[in-house]
């Protein structure tokens, strides 16, 4: 994965207005994709497809996650801080994140040429207070 800053950190001067009214007035969907694919107690699978032109809106990150990109492709990316990227994607990239609690936002738009396929595993926040039951 190649990663070019577009846009710096807490400047929202060349975001488009329809942007930051979405970012400020939607609500902000804390799942990491739009197709849950499995779940169960530890985990939960997302598939993430995006055609040309295609975005997944702003998603808050509470989270932590793996991913990995199974086509490659060209993306975009705006941070709720500000910031915006350009995100060269390569088939086999693959990325770890630790979000628990920090309410990282951003969003991810396609403007390459080709369909971008993504797979998102989500690691849910286990209890510790877990004891094991014993059986007579």
């Amino acid at each position: 994965m190649q990663c070019v800053e577009l846009n710096p950190v807490g400047n929202f001067d060349p975001w488009d207005q329809k942007m930051i009214d979405e970012l400020l007035h939607n609500d902000v969907r804390e799942s990491l994709g739009d197709r849950l694919v499995f779940e169960n107690e530890t985990v939960k699978l997302w598939d993430i497809r995006l055609e040309p032109g295609e975005r997944l809106p702003f998603r808050k990150h509470n989270v932590n996650y793996n991913w990995v990109c199974v086509t490659g492709g060209l993306a975009l990316t705006r941070h709720g801080n500000g910031k915006i990227s350009m995100v060269k994607l390569e088939p086999g990239d693959t990325e770890y994140w630790e979000f628990r609690g920090k309410n990282y936002t951003n969003d991810l738009e396609n403007i390459g040429d080709r369909t971008i396929a993504i797979n998102v595993l989500e690691y849910k926040e286990i209890n510790t207070d877990w004891k094991p039951a014993y059986s007579n």
